[in-house]
């Protein structure tokens, strides 16, 4: 169980990030999209994308800048912002963006794109913000490994967020859900600093999203998929993982379970089959779902659901609420069941539908 101290949190600090980036990328994504055209960062159409058309795919810049610049407000007016950890983050986070805009523009090879994130991971973890296990069994075990499980799940959320880009409005979306409970987590926790990073990021996908919405005008790209997973990782460590028992793990888990799920079983389909792990192919939950008949935006909604409700259940499990979790569980069961049965009917109209061709 979390322990909590009191802590005075800045509550208008809180809403001026979240709205001050939101503005900012609001304003800049038709920017974004003129320098994605520009430098020839074009989403073209191939067999396992869901795009018929071209499209810029560098909007993620304005991410990043409505990002940036929120923090560098931010720095006025708060002191726990001015700290060796938060260089830290800064500097990975450089480091991921260069990446990213490399990646659209030039398509880079999957083997360098880990090399470099695993740098940006090592950045971070050597400005002291680390996995903390206070107490958990075997503890010198797991202080040990501290370092390598901060690089794992830092590069691990970097490349689930990017991952599931691959539906208008998806990754923004579910980030921007995340984001917002990751910030409900960290007020609970009391880390002011990790608040202002999930509020911030919160407010910049949430500007980003009416120009990506199903039909998208502009694309985020790895330039902004990868950093949504970054900033993400980050908070979630400074923020919830400084809390105390394996109860954190599980609420974090909880909190990014879209994502973190999708990866980690596109992995396993992957590595049985005998095919590259960083590979690419139609075998993501988004595809699974447009493959069994959901439009676009149904598939966004249903995804939009679940990461709500799986949130949800982080903050019931954080604050002990029992009949409010089960209420949750039981809205899982039935959303699952709603989608099982909608998935039954498309099929058994197909099947109706060769079979009536056939005669």
């Amino acid at each position: 169980m979390y322990q909590y101290e009191y802590i005075v949190h800045d509550w208008l600090l809180y809403i001026m990030v979240f709205a001050v980036s939101f503005g900012l990328v609001l304003f800049l994504t038709p920017w974004a999209r003129k320098v994605s055209i520009k430098l020839g960062a074009i989403d073209k159409p191939k067999p396992r994308g869901l795009h018929t058309k071209p499209i810029p795919r560098m909007g993620g810049i304005a991410i990043v800048l409505g990002f940036m610049v929120t923090m560098g407000i931010a720095l006025l007016f708060m002191e726990e912002i001015r700290t060796l950890q938060f260089a830290g983050f800064i500097v990975g986070g450089l480091i991921i963006v260069g990446l990213g805009m490399l990646d659209d523009i030039y398509h880079l090879g999957a083997k360098l794109k880990l090399a470099v994130q695993i740098v940006a991971a090592l950045v971070v973890v050597f400005t002291d913000t680390r996995i903390e296990f206070i107490g958990w069994p075997f503890q010198e075990v797991f202080t040990t490994l501290s370092i390598p499980i901060t690089i794992l799940w830092i590069v691990g959320l970097v490349n689930a967020v990017n991952f599931i880009d691959g539906v208008d409005g998806l990754a923004a979306g579910v980030s921007s859900i995340a984001a917002l409970f990751m910030t409900i987590l960290c007020i609970m926790t009391g880390s002011p600093l990790a608040v202002v990073f999930a509020a911030t990021l919160a407010g910049s996908c949430l500007g980003f999203l009416p120009r990506n919405f199903s039909p998208a005008d502009v694309i985020m790209g790895d330039t902004g998929a990868t950093f949504l997973g970054y900033v993400l990782a980050v908070s979630s460590i400074i923020g919830v993982y400084k809390s105390y028992a394996l109860l954190s793990v599980v609420i974090v888990v909880l909190a990014l379970a879209l994502p973190i799920l999708d990866t980690a079983f596109v992995m396993i389909r992957r590595l049985l089959a005998h095919k590259p792990i960083m590979g690419a192919d139609r075998g993501h939950l988004h595809h699974k779902l447009i493959d069994r008949g959901f439009s676009h935006k149904q598939t966004v909604a249903i995804l939009y659901a679940v990461s709500i409700l799986s949130g949800g259940v982080a903050i019931l499990i954080a604050v002990r609420d029992i009949m409010a979790l089960i209420i949750a569980l039981t809205s899982m069961l039935v959303l699952f069941s709603i989608i099982y049965a909608y998935r039954k009917r498309v099929g058994d109209n197909d099947k109706s539908d060769k079979s009536n061709k056939s005669e």
